[in-house]
């Protein structure tokens, strides 16, 4: 295994645990059986850091664990799907677009979209909510806006340190 192989996998399984415990530190109960946190902070520092595809396996891998670690195991597929989802489209995102501030915008509001719009589907269809599900809509949204803009406050930190360039 070459260097930039093994360097790329022990920051994954790094990822996969600070999204594990983002998403297990602080969790607000939602009234449709889950609850909000900040765990989408750590999908989008994944996806921004290590790119779509070790950035969307650090963030499925990790927040389903949180799931399966809080009780809420029957969330446990879909997160998986979602945060991996949500990653891909960011980090893809955060490497094409041209001006690295706004793809991370950009990028991290489309995430977050897939979030919402994940999770109403998955609980509407899978878990047999139906409409009821669009309860859940609100706390998501909060959810994603709060972690979007923690994400991005961090990696302005992150950038300003040099941190960053170290990994």
């Amino acid at each position: 295994m070459s260097h930039e192989n093994l360097r790329k996998l022990v920051l994954t399984a790094l990822f996969t645990a600070l999204c594990t415990v983002m998403t297990l530190v602080i969790q607000v109960p939602s009234p449709m059986n889950g609850y909000v946190n900040l765990g989408d902070c750590g999908v989008l520092l994944s996806a921004w850091i290590l790119g779509p595809w070790y950035g969307g396996a650090a963030a499925g891998i990790g927040s389903m664990l949180a799931d399966i670690f809080s009780g809420y195991a029957h969330y446990a597929p879909g997160t998986l799907a979602i945060k991996l989802s949500m990653a891909v489209l960011a980090g893809l995102a955060h490497q094409k677009l041209p001006h690295k501030p706004t793809a991370k915008l950009l990028g991290g509001l489309g995430a977050e979209c897939v979030m919402v719009a994940g999770y109403f589907g998955y609980a509407s269809l899978l878990l047999g909510k139906g409409l009821g599900a669009a309860a859940s809509i609100p706390g998501n949204m909060v959810q994603g806006v709060f972690s979007l803009a923690a994400a991005l406050v961090l990696t302005a930190a992150l950038d300003r340190s040099k941190a960053l360039s170290r990994l």
